[in-house]
């Protein structure tokens, strides 16, 4: 896409407004071009009847005239316009003239002077009429005279003046779009400056730019830059400490496993080969805990910003965690026990959904000691849905439960072999849900209580459960001998 010169769209907003403000003063101006030429046109007119109203005079008691030739000479120009005239008496009698000559639109008296349009022989005609008296004979008083012309002479006239007119204002029109256009390039300066300082960074370069000098209107324009480049110094430094800390927590396992691998090819005797091998298979399962939660934080990161506008049964997905967890909890002696409804309908995806739960129910599993408890409770209104995990572990410190969400940040480092990512899944799978979270103490006052809240799901994106989802019988049921494994995983409601 071509780019727009700020200049050109400045100086086209600029000009816009005068395109009609042009157009009305060129009618302005030729209405006031034909009232001049009509007016120098009148003058003549009545120049004309004066002079041939000196010539009337009364002989033997009836009134006489002729036509003077300064008269008609008037009217002698390059216009070749036809005059017409007509001289009657106070009773209308034709004394010369036209006789077919239009007449006033009403009657003048004495030294009365009136101008009118009409046609003439199929011609448009601008006429003066004049009420010449003659002294000495009051029954012929007054004698109508009459003169016309037709109407090129004015409209030539009036089209002459009107285009000096709009030469005139064409050429102040050009130095005034010149004077904008070097006003707006003095204008722009500033902003062509501050394009230039930014275009000089380094590249890398994340310091703000010196607002000092700047104008009033480009001050906004710097702060949000300077904004944006704070915003993605920060940006940029959290993805260097994230690169940083995932090469650590990568690296380090890594080292231990090549160590035991080198110390079981040493080692001559099966039984010690044999410890090597659960060493590097305990490594193994950390480093691989470790790439999955890698993956799983990216995932939500990349999914943060948008909606997958899916509904997912939040007591599925936690019935799916739970099971899978069951044998964890069972080796560690831990009572995982879970109350919620069968259906509770949260906006998201089941997967995203899903690393959500396994995160909250896995961190309580490892840092709750062995013979505690973890319980899951899901509770649903028309308000939302809240998910709340809790345990009787040590629990987490006021002043630090802010920073337990932040990336590989851990706390009771010995007593779990946890990587510092499983909370700050929480919170980015969370953010994409529109949901909140937060941490308290339980009710008990020991462990730790993790509250995750879920908008309403608005009924037009409500999707059918299945029959069998709803009437799934509660999980504390008896279990059968084959299932005696998860007794005791399972053993509250």
């Amino acid at each position: 896409m071509p780019s727009t010169s700020l200049r050109r769209q400045l100086l086209g907003w600029l000009l816009l407004p005068l395109l009609p403000l042009a157009a009305l003063d060129a009618w302005v101006t030729y209405r006031s071009a034909t009232e001049t030429a009509t007016e120098v046109f009148d003058r003549l007119l009545l120049g004309s009847a004066r002079i041939i109203g000196e010539q009337v005079r009364v002989e033997d008691g009836v009134p006489q005239t002729y036509i003077p030739p300064a008269a008609l000479e008037l009217f002698e120009s390059v216009y070749r316009d036809r005059i017409y005239y007509r001289i009657a008496s106070a009773s209308g009698r034709l004394l010369l003239g036209y006789p077919e000559l239009p007449l006033p639109p009403r009657m003048l008296r004495a030294e009365e002077v009136t101008h009118f349009d009409a046609r003439f022989r199929a011609e448009p005609v601008r006429l003066v009429a004049f009420a010449q008296p003659i002294f000495g004979a009051p029954a012929h008083n007054p004698v109508l005279i009459e003169v016309g012309q037709t109407l090129n002479g004015p409209r030539q006239l009036a089209s002459a003046i009107w285009l000096r007119s709009v030469t005139k204002h064409l050429f102040l029109a050009v130095l005034l779009v010149a004077l904008l256009f070097l006003g707006l390039r003095r204008g722009l300066a500033p902003l062509l400056a501050l394009s230039e300082q930014v275009r000089g960074r380094t590249p890398g370069s994340l310091e703000p730019l010196a607002a000092a000098g700047v104008s009033a209107e480009l001050q906004p324009l710097v702060h949000s830059i300077n904004d944006y480049v704070r915003r993605l110094d920060e940006h940029m430094s959290a993805h260097s400490r994230f690169i940083a800390n995932a090469s650590h927590q990568l690296r380090t396992p890594l080292t231990v496993l090549n160590t035991q691998v080198a110390f079981g090819l040493r080692e001559p005797a099966l039984a010690e080969k044999d410890d090597a091998l659960r060493a590097i298979q305990q490594g193994l399962r950390h480093g691989i805990r470790v790439v999955n939660q890698l993956l799983a934080f990216s995932v939500a990161q990349a999914q943060r910003p948008h909606s997958s506008g899916q509904i997912s049964n939040l007591p599925d997905t936690v019935r799916e965690v739970l099971e899978g967890q069951a044998a964890f909890a069972q080796g560690r002696g831990i009572d995982l026990g879970c109350d919620m409804p069968p259906v509770a309908l949260v906006a998201g995806e089941a997967g995203m959904l899903g690393q959500l739960v396994s995160n909250l129910v896995d961190n309580s599993l490892r840092y709750t000691p062995v013979g505690g408890t973890v319980t899951v409770t899901v509770a649903s209104d028309g308000k939302g849905t809240t998910l709340l995990v809790e345990d009787d572990g040590p629990g987490i410190a006021l002043e630090e439960r802010e920073r337990v969400f932040e990336r590989f940040y851990r706390i009771h480092n010995e007593d779990s072999d946890g990587c510092g990512l499983g909370l700050a899944i929480v919170r980015e799978v969370a953010t994409s849900m529109q949901a909140s979270v937060s941490l308290s103490d339980p009710a008990a006052g020991r462990g730790l209580l993790v509250k995750v809240e879920f908008g309403a799901v608005q009924a037009n994106n409500r999707v059918e459960i299945r029959a069998a989802a709803v009437n799934e019988p509660p999980m504390d049921v008896m279990p059968t001998e084959s299932d005696s494994r998860t007794l005791n995983a399972f053993g509250r409601r």
